[in-house]
């Protein structure tokens, strides 16, 4: 029965993948702090196992104690990632100031993003689990955003967290509770979201979902070049486009989402607050003398050219010093037309914008050269996004403190939390490949 067993084992993707901050020894000697996670890995485990019919062997689960010692570490860990059903961030303080913590949850997140491009169906497939409880005004945008009920797995749980009910032999009955109805959770968003396998994230250039450290919302604007079906070039295909330059889904049929959707996804994945506009409609470009009030990704179809005013708009905008834009054209290589006509359209994007065409890092020019795929799409954007933003901090003014005296050294406020915290998406309205090396976390 085993010989049986073990190929259907093989053939089983882990139910959840246990994502956790490792915590410090206290001193040179002393237990383990990470053993109570472990435990709680197990437990979780052993429900999984007994409300599936996974067969011995499979895994229900995944945690990265297996893998402290020995080579592959990031490549195990993006082959999981890139399979699990749920991803399960166990929620503490440290765990949103760990670098490594955030790239496990962008790894996964881009992956279901992913998924409800393709299938234009709302995906959570994320199970938040209270380690130690956050108060909500220290939980970044990807973790505020979640809609999750955790009063459901029991009060105490909410007020102390499964760490205190783990330590607390009076809280047995309610770690038992929490811990089967998160097992439960798991399982019913696992068979519920039918995310399905991707490609591994490589973890040498993954950014953290969580952004670096911030006093505020991080803006972000999103800026669509495209045409609509109502004046499209003779000949060209319709299906491609719709009433607004909004609707613009170069990469249907892979995706049935618009490519502004799918970028603000993206970028709100990566915790900025996104505006989403129009090229069509921005009518006031400030000049690129002065300040910027945020970052921009533009994103244009080379298809939009071919209107006489719009490619001279967005040959006055190129001849603008503007190094916080940051040029993506999106193109599917499986357009026969957008194919065929590859050679003339470039060279008229080039000679259109030769500055965003030549300037700029190698992600930068690979971007603005043509992005051939969704899948190619989700992997350069979140790049080009961080060069914008960086190039916007390099130009941006920084604003002093207001107020009378100081009881303590004044700090500056960074141009990144000016914007409100908000998301919008405006219908019809307006360098670098970042070497992110690995870290330990604590975890060799």
């Amino acid at each position: 029965m085993a010989a049986t067993e073990q190929p259907r084992a093989a053939n089983h993707r882990p139910y959840f993948f246990l994502s956790y901050a490792h915590t410090p020894k206290h001193g040179a000697v002393g237990p383990d702090p990470d053993m109570w996670v472990e435990r709680l890995y197990r437990d979780l485990c052993g429900h999984v196992m007994a409300m599936t019919d996974l067969p011995a062997g499979a895994p229900a689960g995944f945690m990265d104690r297996e893998l402290r010692s020995g080579e592959g570490w990031s490549e195990r860990l993006g082959e999981v990632l890139a399979t699990c059903r749920v991803f399960v961030p166990l929620f503490s303080p440290r765990y949103f100031v760990s670098e490594m913590c955030g790239k496990e949850w962008y790894a996964f997140a881009q992956r279901a993003i992913q998924h409800q491009a393709r299938s234009n169906r709302t995906t959570e497939a994320i199970v938040p689990a209270l380690w130690v409880p956050v108060p909500p005004h220290q939980l970044p945008g990807p973790a505020e955003r979640l809609q999750f009920n955790h009063r459901a797995f029991g009060d105490r749980y909410v007020t102390d967290g499964l760490y205190g009910l783990i330590k607390l032999r009076i809280f047995a009955e309610e770690y038992e509770r929490a811990v089967y109805e998160l097992a439960k959770r798991i399982v019913s968003v696992a068979d519920a979201s039918d995310v399905g396998p991707g490609r591994p994230v490589d973890y040498r250039l993954a950014p953290s979902a969580f952004g670096p450290p911030s006093p505020g919302p991080r803006p972000m604007q999103l800026t669509v070049a495209a045409p609509t079906r109502h004046d499209l070039p003779d000949g060209r295909h319709a299906e491609y486009y719709g009433d607004t330059p909004l609707d613009w889904n170069p990469y249907q049929p892979d995706s049935a989402r618009p490519l502004a959707r799918l970028a603000e996804d993206l970028v709100r994945s990566l915790n900025y607050q996104a505006t989403v506009t129009s090229f069509d409609e921005e009518v006031l470009h400030l000049d690129g003398k002065q300040p910027p009030s945020r970052p921009e990704v533009l994103l244009v179809d080379r298809w939009a050219l071919h209107d006489e005013e719009r490619r001279r708009r967005l040959a006055a905008f190129d001849s603008e010093n503007r190094p916080w834009v940051s040029v993506v054209v999106p193109w599917n290589r499986d357009d026969h037309q957008s194919r065929a006509s590859e050679a003339e359209l470039s060279a008229q994007l080039e000679a259109t914008m030769p500055s965003k065409m030549q300037l700029g890092r190698a992600t930068s020019r690979a971007a603005a050269k043509g992005v051939p795929s969704m899948e190619a799409f989700g992997q350069i954007l979140p790049q080009v996004v961080e060069a914008a933003a960086q190039q916007y901090l390099k130009h941006a003014v920084v604003y002093p403190p207001g107020g009378g005296g100081h009881s303590e050294r004044p700090r500056l406020i960074g141009p990144m939390a000016t914007e409100q915290a908000t998301t919008h998406f405006i219908p019809g309205t307006h360098d670098n490949a970042l070497d992110a090396e690995d870290t330990d976390d604590g975890r060799a």
